[in-house]
């Protein structure tokens, strides 16, 4: 399969879904896909199945990481890229066959795409999250017990960093930091990972799913109905309504650290009167209607604008926007007892049990 200029539309659309409310800018990361897409070879990128490599082919995780917001104001020149491969290349002393993403939701599952364009490697239909997801601690592969290390990470200015070792919470404090004074977001890649290994660590399918799932979404067309979105996503609208009140808030951190954003959501629906509270980090993570839950994590959460179904991140939303809300089921991985605790309610500090469609 090939990814070309006419599938970025849909990808977006269907990665932003995936976000969740979260995962930064879409739309940028888009238009940076379209032009390294009209420079590379063949105008394409070949999107292959992890079932159909080799089991030894060697495939590296690709990811922005840190403050999007800033992303936007200091876009990549491409050399960032290069440099994480690059760097992660020589600590392990592996050359990258491949290239996958960190997470299909949000702009991650459309940069590194680019990548890949610019590298001249393929890119393998999966990824670590199957959705938007906020710590790099929670990654299926840090659930699946492979951990992180060895990281590298290239920031715009041109500092190139790699950690070698430590757990996937050191890991993802220390990226924290080496963010704060490096311009607010860098390029990580992770060492690479045998396709043969894929299955058991990772999220199959993901960057061919987001694509249909945008191509369905785009195809509804404007202001949808309940059932004609439900059936267009696959999944369920918890609310057609209006914002009555958005409240941010500091979130709990750790070791005297200032946590991520946290805040909460009430949508009146129109038909029934019903409140809809969705309670919120950096995505969107529990939903209750009238006090009580209907649904959470890992499920995604999205928030759409009702006339447009394009999807509304939690940074955005404002009180008076008329919305639908759906809930998406999720990844298989995350339903699993084994890797389930990584994405439940409590991991965010929520004192709730999952609430999923399946």
């Amino acid at each position: 399969m090939r990814i070309d200029l006419a599938d970025v539309p849909a990808l977006e659309r269907g990665v932003s879904l995936l976000g969740s409310g979260g995962g930064g800018d879409t739309v940028t990361a888009a238009a940076l896909l379209r032009r390294w897409l009209a420079d590379a070879a063949g105008g394409a990128v070949r999107l292959t199945a992890a079932r159909d490599l080799p089991p030894g082919t060697r495939v590296v995780p690709l990811g922005l990481v840190g403050a999007t917001a800033v992303f936007t104001e200091k876009l990549p020149g491409g050399g960032e890229f290069r440099a994480a491969v690059a760097a992660i290349e020589r600590w392990t002393g592996e050359r990258a066959d491949a290239l996958m993403s960190i997470e299909v939701g949000g702009l991650n599952g459309v940069l590194p795409l680019a990548a890949a364009a610019d590298l001249r490697l393929s890119y393998v239909d999966a990824d670590l999250s199957g959705r938007g997801l906020p710590r790099l601690d929670q990654l299926s592969v840090a659930a699946a017990g492979r951990g992180l290390a060895p990281v590298a990470l290239a920031e715009p200015g041109g500092q190139v960093l790699v950690l070698a070792d430590g757990t996937p919470a050191e890991i993802e404090r220390t990226v924290r930091s080496f963010l704060t004074g490096s311009g607010g977001w860098a390029v990580l890649a992770l060492a690479p990972i045998l396709a043969g290994d894929l299955p058991g660590c990772s999220v199959l399918g993901t960057t061919s799913g987001a694509l249909d799932l945008g191509r369905r979404v785009l195809a509804a067309g404007e202001s949808p109905g309940a059932d004609r979105l439900a059936a267009a996503t696959g999944g369920r609208v918890l609310t057609l309504g209006r914002v009555l009140e958005v409240a941010h808030r500091m979130g709990p951190g750790e070791h005297g650290r200032p946590g991520f954003g946290r805040g909460s959501v009430t949508v009146t629906d129109h038909a029934t009167r019903s409140l809809l509270r969705l309670e919120m980090e950096n995505e969107y993570l529990l939903a209750l209607r009238d006090g009580e839950v209907v649904a959470s994590t890992p499920d995604v959460l999205a928030v759409l604008d009702r006339r447009t179904c394009v999807p509304i991140s939690t940074e955005v939303l404002r009180h008076g926007t008329e919305v639908a809300v759906l809930q998406l089921p999720a990844a298989g991985f995350w339903t699993d007892p084994r890797h389930a605790p990584a994405l439940r309610p409590r991991a965010y500090g929520i004192d709730s049990d999952p609430v999923l469609l399946r």
